[in-house]
């Protein structure tokens, strides 16, 4: 199916609904089938002058649109659909990514038979390089996941996962960026720290992370092999490892991943 033949609202075009609208214009989806919604004027005007697209309120969203992308914090999920549940018509497609809530929040509060799928994406879709998992609600066809991943599959990768793993999804690629992030700020510090300039050690960093990276998606080989294939006996690697298994990262990563993991279903069970 070509695209632009389904009508999209962005519903909260915030940071992440910038990333599906931008998406969307990039695989070539025409600006005059997109629509967005924003609480301010100011956002409505940069948005509308950026991307060409028309800004408009959300019952004329609901009203116009094909596809439903929520894209609101989760904590204003609830409100947004006591306003807009009523003015939907049961044959739209609403694409949540909404982070921790589960279709069944939807579906509770639309006409009987929406169809609802649940999406997690991360940033690097600014960069076209995005990982998204998708998942169907209970009313959900292969046609409308079809549409789903036509939308997401320009931002990146996509993946269909069962619903009852989103939440891990959340904590592994959802918050995934910043994690890297976090090390790559710590390996430049600690670059300053052995004596070079900021900018050396962040080049540096950031070209050793694009290329390891690379290896793990091309080469086919567990991360184990490629990080054993660096580390020679006796040598620096095996030093380096040796503190970071002594001071808990691995540990720490796993504490870490399952704290994203609880907030997200307390995020389930605070808005529900």
């Amino acid at each position: 199916m070509p695209p632009g033949l389904h009508k999209v609202a962005v519903i909260g075009a915030g940071k992440i609904g910038e990333l599906v609208l931008s998406g969307l214009l990039r695989a070539g989806w025409p600006a005059a089938r997109l629509l967005a919604t924003t609480r301010r004027q100011d956002r409505a005007e940069e948005l509308s002058i950026r991307y060409g697209v028309s800004v408009v309120d959300n019952i004329t969203a609901v009203t116009e649109a094909d596809v439903l992308a929520v894209a609101v914090k989760p904590q204003d999920a609830a409100t947004l659909l006591d306003q807009i549940g009523p003015k939907v018509p049961a044959d739209k497609l609403v694409v949540s990514l909404c982070a921790g809530l589960p279709t069944e929040f939807f579906a509770r509060r639309l006409p009987e038979g929406t169809a609802v799928i649940r999406v997690m994406t991360n940033t690097p879709a600014l960069v076209d390089r995005a990982m998204t998992a998708i998942s169907p609600g209970r009313h959900a066809t292969a046609t409308h996941l079809a549409l789903a991943e036509e939308m997401f599959q320009p931002l990146g990768a996509t993946i269909q996962v069962p619903e009852g793993q989103q939440d891990a999804v959340t904590a592994l690629s959802g918050s995934g960026p910043a994690y890297f992030y976090l090390l790559v700020e710590a390996m430049i510090d600690a670059g300053i720290l052995l004596g070079l300039p900021r900018q050396v050690a962040h080049e540096l960093i950031v070209q050793t992370a694009i290329g390891s990276a690379v290896m793990l998606r091309d080469s086919g080989e567990h991360p184990v092999k490629l990080r054993e294939a660096v580390t020679s006996p006796a040598g620096t690697t095996i030093s380096a490892i040796r503190e970071l298994e002594r001071h808990g990262v691995r540990a720490a990563l796993l504490a870490a991943l399952e704290a994203a993991r609880d907030r997200a279903r307390e995020l389930a069970a605070q808005n529900d």
